[in-house]
């Protein structure tokens, strides 16, 4: 008959220390109960030695805790989710937290299914990010006695943690109107926003910070001047060809909200001469470092994933907050990628 795996109990005895010991290392909550190095050591060896990895679930169920941290995320395929992804894992293994990134697809019913099941699972916390309905998450969460924050996008009922929107739209709008040069067609003469959709909350202050901006620069803001189109590259590339036809040519800056859209951008620049793209300047609030291999300048806004998720993890940290706020984070300016 094979013999048994090793218990807990065994690892204890041959490392001379109690089981209580021994599930601390395993846990990797050693330095919080001041279990000195050399002891954990001696249990991790044997640990390895022998075998033993600790039984989750079990563990869970008899500690109330099972190690596990969620994080719902739009989609993989974007610079900004993905990378957010990437720093949340990291920050999760910092704290001996077992990490879980599901995307929901931008489908509200996707995301509060998804909540559901990583909670049926266990989870301690969940970061909610991009969410298209933060507060029916959150209607989940709570009533499982979840902890949560929001991240990206804002909720009523949890702590939200987002990019200054606003700010940053603020002050790219400037440099582009800084940058612009004068064309002689009044109607061209100004800047132009586009992509993304009005009921999105980031959309919403992009536009509010593109259009405070361009008053105060240039006295006056027309409505055709804000297309929120979508974030499909197929529908910012026909918006940004009807745009060029209605004008009879580029406008003097164009703004592109996301990198998902300024890739149907990208597609109907590449029809028009070289002569015509040095005459407008453009601005995309994302980041991407292949935008330096344009044959275009280009400024770029990237939000700071890492001040992002440090502040969430900030919050699930300190507990439960007596009521919800929100954190604002300023995006980092990346004027100048791909300089002329």
């Amino acid at each position: 008959m094979p013999k048994n795996k090793s218990t807990i109990y065994d690892l204890a005895r041959m490392a001379d220390v109690s089981a209580t010991t021994v599930s601390a290392v395993l846990s990797g909550n050693w330095r919080a109960r001041r279990i000195g190095e050399e002891t954990a050591q001696r249990v991790l060896a044997l640990a390895d030695k022998h075998s033993f990895s600790v039984n989750r679930q079990a563990s869970g169920l008899r500690t109330s805790r099972s190690g596990l941290i969620g994080m719902i995320i739009p989609l993989h395929d974007n610079r900004f989710f993905s990378g957010m992804a990437q720093t949340f894992e990291k920050l999760a293994r910092q704290r001996h937290l077992y990490p879980i990134v599901v995307s929901t697809l931008r489908d509200t019913a996707l995301e509060v299914e998804t909540a559901r099941t990583l909670i049926s699972y266990r989870v301690e916390s969940l970061i909610v990010a991009g969410a298209t309905d933060p507060d029916a998450i959150s209607a989940v969460c709570r009533s499982h006695g979840v902890a949560h924050v929001n991240v990206d996008l804002p909720g009523t009922k949890a702590t939200s943690v987002i990019s200054d929107n606003f700010w940053g739209a603020q002050q790219l709008t400037e440099a582009l109107i800084a940058k612009a040069k004068p064309l002689r067609a009044a109607a061209r003469n100004r800047p132009y926003f586009v992509g993304g959709l009005a009921t999105d909350y980031a959309t919403q202050r992009r536009m509010e910070g593109f259009s405070q901006a361009v008053r105060e620069r240039l006295g006056e803001l027309r409505p055709d001047q804000l297309d929120a189109c979508g974030y499909e590259p197929d529908l910012a590339e026909a918006h940004v060809a009807a745009l060029h036809e209605r004008l009879k040519g580029l406008p003097s800056a164009l703004f592109v909200n996301s990198t998902i859209a300024l890739e149907g951008v990208v597609r109907f620049l590449k029809t028009l001469p070289h002569e015509e793209l040095a005459a407008c300047t453009f601005g995309c609030y994302d980041w991407d470092p292949f935008a330096g291999m344009l044959a275009f300048p280009l400024m770029m806004v990237r939000q700071n994933v890492d001040g992002l998720l440090e502040e969430a993890f900030a919050v699930l940290d300190a507990g439960p907050p007596r009521e919800p706020s929100v954190i604002e984070i300023r995006p980092i300016l990346m004027f100048g990628v791909n300089p002329a």
